[in-house]
């Protein structure tokens, strides 16, 4: 079975080798890998050009973004299996060889994802994301799986079409919830892949963004045939999902006050989506009150829940 790899980069000069080098690592004997490079600055072409001999291809010109970069990947992907990880991510040992089992132990899916290690700039562990087996209806409440632990089937990719380039921030939301709608999903309770979270990741220096852009996808479900009529029945729901999900991120950059507004909603709309987050929801208002230590006792206890990666 054969994989594609798309690495779109960049200036993350800082990370981009470790990235590389977890993929080519993986010593996988049917591996595809790309990086494509937006006109980076920062030393990143150069860190290319050091692995260039053990990459497919790769390109350094200015695109329109991310999503443009990842399509321009696809476009010339020939894996039976593809993903994309990206160039501050990276994967775990072996994970190609445990994906390409999975999709030969399940002909039918159209998508594989794990668990997912976070970690900060310094490559430090901070928490484990954990998932849990979701369909479509979790998807569109905006149960959110981390990217760089999903793969693909390829064929199944082309039929849903590539990633929506008006989309910047949960540009892989979107194709998921289309993906969704036309082949199964499988769940694999494992760490394959570290996301990293430092300052400059989108994730904390855009964070009022994630929210727009749930409610931009709530609109365009409206005019999805399938999903509307699963909309009809449990629109507050998702609403409180992409409430719950817009909180989840303003908190996660320190604006606690917006995001205690969002998990505000999100209990009107829905209870038990606000009450999963207590523990966050309580940390925000601490925090919003004054008491400085807060947020470090927070990021212990979150350690503490960690999963050894040997395991």
């Amino acid at each position: 079975m054969k994989f594609s790899i798309i690495t779109p980069s960049f200036n993350q000069a800082d990370y981009l080798d470790e990235t590389i080098k977890s993929v080519l690592d993986q010593n996988y004997p049917q591996l595809e890998y790309a990086v494509v490079d937006g006109a980076s600055t920062d030393g990143s072409v150069g860190i290319i050009k050091e692995h260039s001999e053990h990459l497919t291809w790769w390109v350094s010109e200015l695109d329109a973004g991310q999503a443009d970069a990842i399509n321009k990947g696809f476009s010339r992907a020939t894996g039976d299996i593809v993903a994309w990880l990206n160039s501050d991510d990276v994967y775990l040992p072996e994970t190609l060889s445990k994906v390409a089992t999975l999709f030969e132990q399940n002909p039918d899916i159209g998508i594989i994802y794990s668990d997912v290690l976070s970690i900060d700039g310094d490559g430090n562990p901070i928490n484990v994301q954990r998932f849990a087996p979701y369909e479509l209806d979790d998807l569109m409440a905006f149960n959110i799986i981390s990217q760089p632990g999903v793969f693909m089937r390829r064929s199944v990719l082309e039929q849903a079409g590539y990633l929506d380039l008006g989309y910047h921030f949960l540009l892989d939301h979107h194709l998921w919830l289309r993906i969704a709608q036309l082949a199964p999903m499988v769940y694999t309770p494992q760490i394959l892949a570290k996301a990293r979270y430092h300052d400059d990741a989108k994730n904390i220096a855009h964070a009022e963004k994630f929210g727009q852009e749930a409610f931009k996808i709530f609109d365009w479900m409206e005019q999805q045939p399938i999903l509307a009529q699963i909309l009809s029945k449990k629109k507050s729901k998702v609403l409180a999902g992409a409430y719950h999900l817009d909180a989840f991120y303003l908190v996660e950059a320190g604006k606690m006050r917006a995001g205690l507004a969002a998990y505000r909603r999100t209990f009107f709309k829905n209870p038990l989506t606000a009450l999963k987050s207590w523990k966050r929801i309580l940390y925000a208002f601490l925090s919003l009150i004054g008491f400085a230590r807060v947020r470090e006792l927070y990021v212990k206890m979150r350690k503490k829940n960690l999963t050894r990666m040997d395991e």
